[in-house]
């Protein structure tokens, strides 16, 4: 059966995302640049090493995110709230609203700041002393390509009916979320372009879900199996799509999404 336009309805963006340290807390954007060829600004930018990983920033290279602290292993995370600024390359770590490290990730002094706190944070968690990772134009994303992560609301709802409770969309740790799609119709978009004003997405891939989206972002408890529930319902674990951006622009809250068609520039 061959597609036409409206068989894909156009989206809007309902929140956009980034996240500056793999494995920490969101940070909501205003509005984000598209830049062909890379990730969101400061996304994905630093990573906690979990005991000795082999990574060297002066050559760097794709590591399995079980090299670094994560939510899939180790929920405690969730319960901090962080904040980067670009400006000054200062990371602010607070849990239960109180300020409990501070460091410019610039400097071996504030990264070593941020190292002394989760080293007593996650004791329990730690194969060997944690230390703060990056590289110059390198993102620790779960996926070696660079790429944008985006999530369909419409297939959250679907899983919150299944589940017979709400859930947080922070469990997906999506850049951009999506309104105004049926579930799951984003796992069928793999190979479309995307369009957002000038800015152009090529879809590459649907993301599998691991047991990250089980901890809850604001209890930083276990309290669903979302691979499970997804596995029941589609026979796979598959939630989101990552896309390449291949035409820069910029996007915000609110814009709209469109596919494109053979023909339609």
């Amino acid at each position: 059966m061959s597609e036409t336009p409206a068989e894909t309805p156009a989206a809007t963006i309902a929140a956009l995302y980034r996240y500056p340290v793999k494995g920490l807390s969101p940070e909501p954007l205003t509005s984000a640049a598209l830049v062909p060829g890379e990730m969101l600004a400061a996304d994905r930018r630093y990573a906690v090493e979990n005991g000795p990983s082999g990574f060297d920033p002066a050559a760097p290279a794709f590591f399995p995110k079980t090299y670094f602290l994560m939510l899939m292993r180790d929920e405690r995370l969730a319960a901090l709230e962080t904040h980067y600024d670009d400006e000054s390359h200062v990371l602010t770590v607070r849990r239960e609203a109180c300020e409990v490290a501070r460091g410019d990730l610039s400097t071996a002094e504030g990264r070593q700041a941020i190292e002394t706190y989760l080293a007593a944070y996650c004791a329990g968690d730690l194969r060997g002393p944690p230390r703060v990772l990056a590289a110059a134009g390198h993102n620790f994303s779960d996926f070696a390509p660079k790429v944008v992560s985006l999530i369909n609301l419409g297939s959250l709802a679907a899983i919150a009916r299944e589940v017979g409770q709400p859930v947080d969309p922070l469990r997906f740790r999506a850049n951009v979320y999506l309104d105004g799609w049926p579930a799951w119709h984003e796992l069928d978009l793999v190979g479309a372009t995307l369009a957002i004003g000038e800015a152009r997405l090529k879809v590459v891939k649907r993301i599998k879900r691991c047991a990250a989206t089980n901890v809850d972002p604001v209890t930083a408890k276990r309290d669903l199996n979302i691979p499970q529930t997804l596995m029941r319902m589609l026979g796979h674990v598959d939630c989101g799509v990552y896309a390449e951006v291949v035409a820069g622009g910029t996007m915000r809250p609110g814009d709209r999404l469109t596919r494109l068609y053979s023909g339609m520039t």
